[in-house]
């Protein structure tokens, strides 16, 4: 009979892998995705504060934005990274709301803790979480409001709404009238079965940002500014009625692709192949000036000698636009990116009334003016440094990101955190009529969903508890708008207040953030591969 002590130790990981099974996993796990919520948690709110984040090269980024606050801190846990991709999918999805998100998942996995404590089994919570995630989708059907597509001062609150809290507040009247104006020039109508939508493209709005001047000189242009200058001094520096050429071909004489060798034993072959090649350039500049066109904007490059041609012949021209810009241009003045010289007509320009290179701070741009029915426009930001046009370009690409997901969802809430305290009072009541453990999980998402007001009350430096009680005291009146003016400290009606949220960013927050948590939640075993290579099935160390 063989003596059982003399059994070897199989090792079956390589050296140096990490691992962590069970609670203790569970633990390492929640406690990142914790921290992370606490991370971004002080910007929520019109009272939410904001982080100075310093990368490596120096950089400075001054932000309350979630999902820029958590792409620049570099985390490098497995966990917290769930809970950046939370914010990223936020970010892509809705464009706002990245804070509410990661907040709701670091609340969830907090709550899931406690249950653990009480020998509650992850899937168990799972299900409760998924059944509490489905139920907030229902709710938040039935309460929200459907929007009208046209009534433009909704729009405007929706707006301030999402600028509020963010570092261009003061200036948010001004900015609501830019964005809205924006939305409604481009917005194209759609049949949809009997109903028809607004479909907006996102990329159709370009937010151009300038260094200098004030926030309030921030302006809509009915066209695209591209941020280049003319190519020519001798070009003229306005043209009227521009007739436009949009080129994704080089205005120059590409040299062979190959190693090639020109023998040349006379100097007049040398002057002759230089006349060719100016004659070759000569041709272009008369192809495109045959076509009517006094305005050029390539995607390529432009010799110095096209240059001078076209300065002769009064055309403006730019060169190494960027494609998106080529892409908008066409949109904004109805020209076609042409791709070959040889099959260019009159056909393929563009209008514009003015285009004219403008001196803004310290560069030199071209602004396309004043395009009949443009299909793109330009939201052209100023403000003092370069830190302050940077914030106010996140809070403008939150509140675009707003006005689009109305439009395309067609519903709205009330904000202040009463849509939260609603969908909670519900879920509640919901929670009640299943039995078994699923209950608590059901109860504690709804606890979850309290931790927006209760945010909002403590960066406002209110008593958090006096909030909610009030808050929940008002809801139970059938006040389901009843939100938190943080700046009184009272209750409000949200809605008669403005403070009016698209339902998307909602619904899309708690199924986002669901989701994270019970994949966080499911997780009993977290291998750390080590640096060096993989020996195989070896006798390597098992932690």
């Amino acid at each position: 009979m063989e003596n059982k002590d003399n059994y070897q130790p199989v090792y079956i990981l390589s050296d140096g892998t990490q691992r962590s099974t069970g609670k203790s996993a569970q633990r390492m796990n929640i406690m990142a995705a914790k921290l992370v919520a606490e991370a971004v948690r002080t910007t929520l709110g019109p009272k939410g504060m904001d982080k100075m984040l310093v990368d490596s090269m120096g950089e400075i980024t001054v932000t309350n934005d979630g999902a820029t606050i958590l792409k620049e801190m570099s985390i490098d846990h497995p966990a917290a990274k769930m809970l950046v991709e939370v914010a990223k999918t936020q970010e892509e999805e809705v464009g706002d709301g990245t804070t509410t998100a990661v907040v709701l998942a670091g609340e969830l996995l907090r709550r899931a803790e406690e249950l653990l404590d009480n020998n509650i089994h992850p899937t168990i919570i799972a299900r409760g979480y998924r059944l509490a995630a489905d139920k907030s989708q229902e709710i938040l059907k039935e309460i929200a409001v459907k929007f009208n597509k046209k009534d433009r001062e909704t729009l405007l609150k929706i707006v301030e709404t999402a600028i509020t809290g963010k570092g261009p507040e003061d200036k948010k009247d001004h900015l609501a009238v830019l964005i809205v104006d924006a939305i409604y020039k481009i917005a194209r109508e759609e049949k949809i079965g009997d109903n028809s939508k607004l479909i907006v493209d996102r990329e159709d709005i370009k937010v151009e940002k300038k260094v200098g001047g004030r926030t309030e000189d921030s302006e809509l242009i009915q066209g695209i500014v591209v941020d280049k200058e003319k190519v020519h001094s001798g070009m003229p520096a306005i043209v009227k009625n521009a007739k436009i050429a949009l080129l994704d071909v080089p205005i120059e004489i590409k040299g062979p692709e190959s190693d090639t060798k020109i023998s040349i034993t006379d100097p007049n072959m040398m002057q002759s192949f230089l006349d060719m090649e100016e004659t070759m350039l000569k041709k272009m500049v008369d192809k495109i000036a045959l076509s009517g066109a006094n305005v050029v904007f390539c995607q390529k490059g432009v010799d110095d000698l096209a240059q001078h041609f076209l300065a002769k012949k009064g055309i403006y021209a730019t060169r190494r636009v960027k494609k998106s810009d080529l892409a908008r241009l066409a949109k904004a003045t109805g020209a076609k990116v042409v791709s070959d010289l040889n099959d260019f007509s009159k056909d393929d320009l563009g209008q514009a009334g003015v285009v004219e290179q403008v001196k803004v701070g310290e560069e030199f741009m071209t602004y396309v003016r004043d395009c009949k029915n443009p299909k793109a426009l330009t939201l052209l930001i100023r403000g003092a440094t370069s830190h302050v046009v940077d914030e106010i370009s996140r809070a403008v690409d939150d509140a675009l990101g707003d006005v689009i997901s109305t439009l395309s969802s067609e519903y709205i809430v009330g904000g202040a955190g009463s849509v939260e305290i609603e969908v909670a009072k519900e879920l509640k009541k919901f929670a009640t009529t299943l039995s078994g453990r699923e209950q608590l999980a059901v109860q504690a998402f709804a606890d979850t969903l309290e931790v927006i007001p209760k945010t909002l009350a403590e960066n406002a430096g209110l008593d958090p508890i006096n909030v909610l009680t009030e808050l929940k005291a008002a809801h139970d009146k059938n006040q389901k708008w009843a939100g938190i003016n943080v700046f009184t400290g009272k209750v409000m009606d949200a809605w008669k207040e403005g403070i009016i949220e698209p339902m998307k960013i909602k619904t899309q927050a708690i199924s986002s953030a669901s989701e994270v948590a019970v994949m966080i939640l499911r997780i009993d075993d977290v291998i750390l591969s080590s640096k060096g290579p993989v020996q195989g099935m070896g006798h390597e160390g098992l932690e």
